[in-house]
């Protein structure tokens, strides 16, 4: 075996897990989907939902009525309105449930709004059914056996039906650590497709669109791992994992000897501190009809981040679980990317560290030595997002020759301030390159804003004492970007900031609370958007 990579299930991959007394059973992952067929005809006696629109006086409740055989009326006394993710369950006359669920003028992301309040309707009435003792007969049995049906429009596309599977993938999400049997859960769902419809482009379009679910959903689980369990070797190893299976895709996980050989002296620092030592991840998919631009996936990969010296206040620390939500972003990405078969070559770096406070930890005022020799000024130790990235940027460029290069980090609160929490930072050097980023992300449902590379700062990245200043003055997350820039050798390059996004202390749309594996299904639609 190659001196310094780590093989998940050996000995070395092993003992490179020191003893941390007991740890918790965490879910399986990666947490299990709702499948998402479609087919022709409505199955009776199958619980089953139709979509309530806007009409010319109202909500039109006739029609969202009519696949069930009952009266419009019935739909008024449980307040069924066309308000888009509103969803209602009524008793069917042949047993079980029916819902409606409101899509209001039918566009396709009112569809995913729809199917993600749908999917949650469905879980919580399974859930409350188990806390009853119902009676077997109902969707609400204590089983996860369970089907449901929804019927199509008139007017059905792919985009629509892609949407609605995202939502109805993601929208039931949930990732709790317990003692408690696994809840039952829906396990599919029937999309009716109307009369002439291409029954195989829109399950090709499920297929897609489930894939890209997947890949958020993933993101989200390895966000969501609590640190005790979640340290470098963990989650780098768990990738490796996962990918060992997937065609064209292959893995390597790099240790701390190797990375110190070989001069990674970002993610050395920033791991110093921890008993826990550092990895670097690389995905390489390589499909034999791989055409256009290489794409190079960056992301950061800290699996717990006290601030270091420069500690963290206390209220919100334990959010820090998340720091590695970029890195989540990356792996998800890239299993998705390999499982949809893209005819392009796609490669995936995760600098994955603990950023800890201990006598070893890294300081105010170091000088860092990066990959490829260029040296760092510590200004706060709580900037160590941009030191791992540094070194894994340094090195796709020296080894990898990207054609695009494309980073994504929870990496400043600036951004966060300037954005909000349901918007991505996009800076870059490229126009092209920033504007498929941000087509991409509409397509699949995630939002960016592209903010200025404001030359008039890039003076304040320069060094007095080293070639750079790790926390230069200025707006913070365009400064940040500045010393990224760097690194890159002048690449084509976009830098993602997910530091808003990437977590969420509410439901909306298909986002669930804690980690949304935001930027996943852009990175996929953007390798996509190349092939």
């Amino acid at each position: 075996m190659q001196e310094g990579l780590l093989v998940p299930g050996s000995s070395v991959f092993r003992s490179a897990q020191p003893a941390r007394g007991v740890e918790p059973e965490l879910p399986v992952i990666p947490t299990a989907l709702v499948e998402v067929d479609v087919v022709q005809r409505w199955r009776d006696g199958v619980p089953g939902a139709t979509a309530v629109f806007d009409g010319e006086s109202g909500p039109d409740l006739a029609a969202a009525a009519e696949p069930f055989s009952v009266d419009a009326e019935v739909l008024t006394a449980i307040g069924a309105s066309a308000s888009a993710g509103d969803a209602k369950a009524f008793p069917l006359r042949s047993g079980g449930t029916g819902w409606v669920v409101g899509v209001g003028s039918g566009e396709p992301a009112k569809w995913r709004t729809a199917g993600a309040a749908l999917a949650r309707s469905v879980r919580d009435r399974l859930s409350n059914a188990v806390d009853a003792d119902a009676e077997p007969g109902d969707l609400g049995e204590a089983s996860d056996a369970d089907y449901l049906q929804v019927q199509l429009p008139d007017d059905t596309g792919d985009e629509l039906v892609g949407e609605l599977t995202l939502g109805l993938a993601l929208g039931g999400y949930r990732f709790k650590v317990t003692a408690d049997p696994a809840p039952p859960r829906l396990r599919k769902v029937l999309l009716v497709a109307p009369a002439g419809a291409d029954v195989a482009a829109l399950r090709e379009s499920v297929r897609h669109a489930r894939e890209l679910a997947a890949a958020t959903a993933l993101a989200r689980d390895l966000a969501n791992a609590p640190s005790n369990v979640k340290d470098p070797a963990w989650f780098t190893g768990l990738a490796a994992e996962l990918a060992g299976p997937v065609p064209n895709l292959t893995a390597t996980v790099r240790d701390e000897k190797w990375l110190a050989d070989n001069g990674f002296g970002g993610i050395l620092a920033v791991g110093g501190g921890s008993s826990r030592p550092p990895r670097l991840l690389q995905l390489d998919y390589r499909p034999q009809d791989a055409t256009g631009p290489h794409l190079v996936l960056v992301g950061k990969g800290i699996t717990f981040d006290t601030g270091g010296i420069s500690l963290k206040p206390a209220e919100g620390m334990h959010l820090m679980r998340t720091d590695m939500s970029g890195g989540a972003a990356v792996i998800g990405a890239l299993l998705a990317i390999a499982r949809l078969g893209l005819p392009v070559k796609v490669t995936g770096l995760v600098p994955s560290a603990e950023n800890h406070v201990s006598g070893t930890a890294y300081r105010p005022g170091d000088v860092v030595r990066h990959y490829g020799g260029k040296t760092t000024e510590v200004g706060n130790t709580d900037a160590e997002g941009r030191m791992v990235l540094a070194d894994a940027m340094a090195y796709a460029v020296d080894k990898l020759q990207p054609d695009l290069l494309v980073d994504v980090a929870t990496l400043t609160g600036a951004m966060k301030v300037a954005l909000g929490l349901r918007t991505g930072g996009l800076l870059a050097t490229d126009d092209e390159l920033a504007e498929r980023i941000t087509e991409a992300g509409a397509r699949v449902g995630e939002t960016w804003w592209r903010m200025p590379l404001l030359e008039d700062h890039a003076d304040a990245v320069e060094g007095s004492l080293s070639d750079v200043k790790q926390t230069p003055t200025g707006p913070g997350g365009i400064t940040a970007a500045l010393f990224l820039r760097e690194f890159t050798s002048g690449a084509r390059w976009a830098h993602l900031d997910i530091a808003g996004p990437a977590r969420a202390d509410k439901d909306y749309s298909e986002v669930t609370v804690g980690g949304t594996g935001f930027a996943a299904r852009t990175l996929a639609e953007l390798a996509a958007s190349l092939a």
